[in-house]
């Protein structure tokens, strides 16, 4: 059995790696969606597509917090980012969690 430190050092590099590729994969989605909704303001005259007039959907830093009208996939995948955000999950089953948050129980 590993010590909490030997799981740290174990499996640091490859967590990290994967963390990254979240937050790339994030970045290219928001670039995409300001691209869209700078074309669609060009095409209808200066009216953004959701009316704030905000770049992004008006969603850029409001966090992790399921927003109406969003994707979502894109929901599932903040609130799954702030699940493992918290620290010391008290029932440590986090794997199990994100296993239920992303599975169509219909």
């Amino acid at each position: 059995m590993l010590t909490s430190d030997q799981v740290l050092s174990a499996y640091f590099l490859d967590t990290r790696c994967k963390l990254i590729e979240i937050a790339a994969m994030l970045d290219r989605f928001d670039r995409a969606n300001a691209r869209e909704i700078r074309n669609n303001t060009l095409v209808d005259g200066g009216a953004s597509q959701n009316g704030s007039g905000t770049k992004g959907g008006g969603q850029k830093g409001t966090g992790p917090a399921t927003i109406e009208g969003r994707d979502e996939r894109l929901n599932k995948l903040y609130g799954a980012l702030q699940l493992l955000a918290e620290p010391g999950h008290p029932q440590m089953n986090r794997s199990e969690q994100l296993l239920l948050m992303f599975s169509d129980l219909t």
